[in-house]
Order: structure tokens, then sequence, then C-alpha cells
């Protein structure tokens, strides 16, 4: 008996702590959320925590008038996080199956010159020239092209690729396939987990990029991203918080517009990548090589 309650004792704690995880975890999340569906000059009061006091959709509608691109920039920052994960997933998949066949010569020559370029970069002067030279300066493709291949997806990949029984390549060699369909009906199937996890890093990497949009594409309304368009509003209404007279009924509208909007801006920006996670997760935790030969 002494030995259930001491089990039971211990759930208790260890559900108690994990409430306590979950509920620091979940309230900056609803705390932003809240302040975002608040009423601006409400909101500066204090006092809001998980749910808001004043709710209203004006900021949000206010971020809509402000921002005349979002719907071009959102399709472009759809379309840059989908290309730009798929396509970087499957070249760095390839890039890593090279790296781990035990029969490639120059497989440690090759992974030394790989991480040697996680510490050693050019600059953003010669990423820029060189972007120019290429001809993809204000180009659809400058969000794609530059990122395909990222040494630490690589190495985690191959990592993960090394852990796949080589017998499983030779069986498949012996019964007739070639290298092209052992990557993809052999290692590509057993490396979903990783696979998975790359792509959630990639596609939140592509998401959240506004600098290159700056850079490169700023000139050009029709390929303006997300995040771009929302730092600009951000920007603006800062703006006009400092500009207004300190004594005067727009001040006191404006100084409460850049925090309400900040908050609509973090909402919006974080939704999209919290509903991709979920369809992710499962890969994050299964088995490598279930069924397949063990050496």
């Amino acid at each position: 008996m002494a030995a259930i309650y001491k089990k039971n004792f211990m759930d208790i704690i260890i559900l108690f702590f994990m409430i306590i995880v979950i509920i620091i975890t979940l309230y900056p999340f609803l705390n932003v959320t809240a302040k975002s569906y608040n009423d601006p000059i409400d909101t500066v009061k204090g006092g809001i925590h998980v749910l808001p006091r004043a709710p209203t959709l004006q900021n949000y509608i206010g971020l809509l008038e402000a921002g005349s691109n979002l719907p071009t920039a959102f399709r472009n920052s759809v379309l840059r996080t989908v290309i730009g994960a798929v396509s970087g997933v499957l070249c760095c998949a390839m890039f890593a199956f090279v790296l781990s066949r035990k029969d490639f010569v120059f497989r440690k020559s090759f992974t030394i010159f790989l991480v040697i370029t996680m510490y050693v970069s050019g600059g953003i002067i010669p990423d820029f020239l060189l972007i120019r030279n290429l001809g993809l300066v204000n180009n659809f493709w400058v969000y794609i092209l530059p990122g395909l291949i990222n040494a630490f997806n690589v190495i985690v990949i191959r990592a993960f690729m090394d852990t796949i029984p080589y017998s499983l390549q030779e069986s498949a060699k012996i019964d007739g396939a070639n290298d092209v369909s052992i990557f993809f009906r052999i290692i590509l199937p057993l490396c979903k987990p990783v696979l998975a996890t790359i792509a959630l890093f990639i596609a939140v990497g592509q998401w959240n990029s506004w600098f290159d949009t700056y850079i490169y594409t700023r000139s050009n309304d029709q390929l303006t991203t997300l995040q771009y368009e929302l730092i600009k509003v951000l920007d603006s209404a800062q703006a006009v918080g400092s500009a207004a007279d300190v004594h005067s009924q727009q001040l006191r509208t404006a100084r409460r517009s850049p925090e309400a909007i900040k908050m609509a801006i973090t909402v919006i920006a974080t939704v999209p990548i919290l509903l991709i996670y979920p369809f992710l997760q499962k890969y994050f935790v299964s088995g490598i090589t279930l069924g397949a030969v063990k050496e």
C-alpha cells in the first residue's frame, strides 16, 4: 500500500509541474492574442492577461487598411515557404545522401568543406554582388535559390542517413536498383522524421524572412512578402506616434496604435506556423527503420 501511495503522490507532483509548464508556455501567446483583440486605448491601462477586456477587430482592420499590398505579400510568402521548403529538403537530402555513401572517395573532404561554410561567410556586400551578377535582383527566385543548400541541414540529414543499415542499399543493388531508385524508394521513406524536421526549419525561416526582400526586391511591389509589409506598417505607426504632439488627442491614439499593431502582427506571423506543426509532429518521434533489415 505504501508503494501505491508513493506512486500516486509522484504522479500528482509530475502532473502539477506539467500543468505549470503548460501555463508558462501558453500564457505569452494567449496574452499577445488578447491584446491584439483588445481596444488599443484600453490596452494601455494594463491588466490584460488571457482575455480581451474591450474586444474589437479594429487592430486587424487597421492593419489591413494600412497594408495595401498584404494580399500580394501573403501570396508571395506562402509560395516562397512551400517552394523553398520542398526544394530545400530535396536538395539537402540529395547532398546528404552522397556524403553518406561509404563508396564516395571525397566524402571526408566535402564534409570538411561543408562545415567550413558554417563559420566563414563573405558578408552582405559580396552576397549582393553575387546575386546581382546572377540576375536575381527583383526576381522571385532570389527567395529560393540562395537557400537551397544549408550546411547544418545537410549534416543533420547525413547523420540520420548514417544510421540506416548500408545492407539495404547493397540488397537493392543486387536486385538491379540504381542510385536514383535507392534514394527515392528506400532512403527517403526511411528519413521521414528528419526530413519533416528540416522542412519545418526551412518553412519557419522562409515565412519569417524579410531582410532579403528589403535588400533585393523592395523596388518591386509584386515581389513583396508579408513580413516586410508588416514591418513597414509597424514602422509607419511608430513614426506617427513619435511625430504627434504630446498634448493632443492624436498622440493619445497614435501612441497606443504601435503596441496594438505589434500584437496583431505577432499573431498573423505566428498562426500559420502553428497550424503546420501538428501535421509534422508525428514524424519527430517515429521510428526510422521500422521493418527494415538490422545490422
